[in-house]
């Protein structure tokens, strides 16, 4: 073993801690007077895993409860109940922000998930998040719905009742167990007035059609409460397409994709937009390479084929241009004019919003927004918050470095 593996590997050679890691990207919001901009991340995530003894005593059904909490108690880093498939996100372990993260010391108050949230949001500069989990993502995915519902359920009170109440800078859009279209219409119902909640989300690695009917009374209670919805990219490396794949950098870059350009075909092509107009709808963590050749192939597919569209007034580039999408994992290594294009088709001035997806492995610091040369200042500030503040409906809400930075200034 050398001595990086050993260091790596003894947990008491150096004390983890997010202020640290995150030094750089402090340093480089600074350098940028984050301060003068409303940042909100529209994604990024917790992991509740390291809160499930605290959740599973929100399962309703006991003999669900007492299943998970029986699997709790063998030793199990998190109940057996939750679905898992291979992925190799940590990349062979150089993420420590993963595999380090239980070393991080917090104070007994307020709420772990709180203290270590605001330590990474201060240092990226980020002044409200909307905070999604990371092992349920999979969720959609687990063969028994039931498990599904209880879990999404145990998982939005907890999280309504513990997190986001006791802070003003977190959001939350709430897991809907989609595959249980009755339970989905619940959620919003029983959820949608919560302090905190500013939309539902859908994970996106599931095989349910957005189009069905029994969707639609859920759909027309969101557009109803002014609450929009939210599809989070995921994959499914045991989906038939994706075990084709050898390496997980090809279900990645395809996956995550690939469901969202599913639905999104569904949505628009069985005319929900017409049918609920006033509903927002939000797609999050594809990236964006993704949208124009979308836009170019439906557009076309609609000229030759529009019978098979009859509720359609409009080609789907213009439904899709009317939709909200979230930045990362922004795709700007490589073309910038590319990039500058897919800006342009999209709208993105009103309709991008900026996201981190921070802890993950393929983060993005706000500085892939503010760095891009070819935005003025009011699309960079619409981007960065501006867009989501107006869609959200939020409160301005300044971290308090920010405050003190400008509090610093001197007089005029």
């Amino acid at each position: 073993m050398d001595a990086m593996e050993a260091k790596f590997r003894d947990p008491s050679v150096e004390e983890f801690d997010t202020r640290t890691l995150l030094q750089q990207a402090e340093r480089q919001a600074r350098q940028r007077r984050y301060e003068d901009f409303l940042i909100v991340d529209v994604d990024a995530h917790h992991y509740e895993s390291e809160s499930f003894a605290q959740i599973l005593e929100y399962v309703e059904d006991p003999v669900l409860r007492h299943t998970a909490l029986a699997k709790k108690g063998m030793g199990s880093g998190r109940p057996g109940l939750m679905h898992a498939q291979p992925g190799f996100q940590d990349v062979g372990g150089r993420i420590p922000r993963y595999t380090r993260r239980q070393l991080e010391k917090t104070p007994p108050t307020p709420h772990r998930d709180i203290t270590l949230t605001k330590r990474w949001m201060d240092a990226l500069g980020v002044d409200i998040v909307c905070l999604f989990p990371t092992p349920m993502l999979q969720l959609g995915l687990h063969p028994q719905v039931d498990t599904e519902v209880g879990l999404a359920r145990a998982y939005n009170r907890w999280l309504t009742e513990t997190i986001l109440g006791d802070e003003p800078r977190f959001r939350s859009m709430l897991y809907l167990p989609f595959n249980d279209p009755e339970a989905s219409y619940r959620m919003v119902r029983d959820f949608g007035d919560k302090p905190g909640v500013i939309g539902f989300m859908v994970t996106a690695a599931r095989y349910k059609p957005v189009h069905d009917n029994a969707y639609m009374k859920t759909y027309a209670l969101l557009q109803e409460m002014g609450l929009p919805i939210s599809f989070h990219a995921a994959y499914n490396w045991y989906d038939q397409s994706m075990m084709m794949a050898n390496r997980f950098i090809t279900v990645h870059a395809l996956g995550f994709t690939f469901f969202n350009m599913i639905h999104m075909t569904n949505w628009i092509v069985n005319g929900l937009p017409e049918r609920f107009p006033k509903l927002k709808t939000l797609w999050i963590e594809s990236g964006l390479a993704w949208v124009p050749f979308l836009m170019q192939r439906l557009d076309n597919e609609f000229m030759m084929r529009s019978s098979e569209c009859p509720s359609l007034k409009r080609k789907p580039s213009d439904y899709m241009r009317e939709m909200f999408f979230t930045t990362q994992p922004i795709e700007a290594v490589g073309n910038r004019e590319a990039l500058e294009l897919t800006f342009k088709m999209m709208k993105a001035e009103t309709q991008l919003l900026y996201a981190s997806d921070y802890p993950h492995w393929d983060m993005d610091l706000p500085s892939v927004i503010y760095d891009l040369p070819f935005l003025d200042e009011t699309a960079k500030r619409n981007i960065l918050g501006e867009s989501a503040r107006r869609l959200f409906n939020l409160e301005p809400v300044f971290s308090e470095s920010k405050l003190a930075a400008r509090a610093a200034r001197p007089a005029g």
